[in-house]
């Protein structure tokens, strides 16, 4: 009796890693769902709606931190779907990692969310590479604000990538210059219980995990198809 119960313990000890990290995949899926939502709702303040339609991806970071204490530096965990190639539905999450520098003497910790709009094919290259450094591999700018916000300015016309964030329920457009996004191979195992590249998620037929289904269903009821 004694030796069964000892067993089991063992056994539960061995998984439990495994579902806490899990569940922390899925707690970030549920953080970026969020986040779409309260960005589709802001109405005055919101993303434009011609930019979200044209998209040809979205990235979400829920919780970016920013961190100052002489030289700053940011990091954060995220997701990156893209458009089936047909131009309607999306694909599944691919799990991102956003790292970064800043120099100057800063001191100071902070936390924002982050989402940017992949405008074009050539954006949508540099998200599909190893990785890829914003403001240098990527053209960047920071977004317009507004639902119906004019999205014919020289900068968004120009930019790979739109970048927003929402820091204490305001919604802006912000600058990530100089921060590398790169795959989060160990939150891509956690979510689909095997390797898989980024490139496979977002370009393939990778059936999206359970915990991927709210924020899926914000994106098909909130992006008509991209134009062509």
């Amino acid at each position: 009796m004694f030796k069964s119960y000892v067993a089991v313990l063992a056994v539960t000890a061995a998984f439990a890693p495994a579902v806490c990290a899990a569940t922390e995949a899925d707690k970030r899926l549920d953080a970026a769902a969020d986040l779409l939502t309260d960005m589709m709702q802001a109405k005055d303040k919101g993303i434009p709606q011609e930019l979200l339609n044209r998209s040809q991806c979205v990235i979400l970071v829920p919780g970016l931190k920013k961190a100052a204490l002489g030289f700053g530096g940011k990091f954060g965990r995220g997701f990156a779907m893209c458009r089936h190639a047909s131009g309607s539905g999306w694909s599944a999450p691919a799990a991102i990692r956003v790292e970064g520098g800043s120099v100057g003497f800063q001191i100071g910790i902070s936390e924002q969310d982050v989402l940017l709009l992949v405008t074009n094919e050539s954006g949508m290259k540099r998200l599909l590479a190893d990785k890829f450094t914003v403001g240098a591999e990527a053209t960047a700018a920071a977004g317009p604000v507004g639902r119906d916000a004019s999205a014919q300015t020289d900068a968004v016309m120009r930019a790979e990538m739109l970048s927003y964030s929402r820091s204490r329920g305001l919604f802006a457009g912000v600058s990530l210059q100089g921060a590398t996004m790169r795959p989060d191979a160990d939150a891509n195992e956690e979510l689909y219980g095997k390797k898989l590249e980024n490139k496979e998620i977002l370009t393939g037929d990778i059936q999206a995990p359970a915990g991927a289904a709210k924020l899926e269903t914000l994106l098909n009821r909130n992006s008509s198809r991209k134009s062509k």
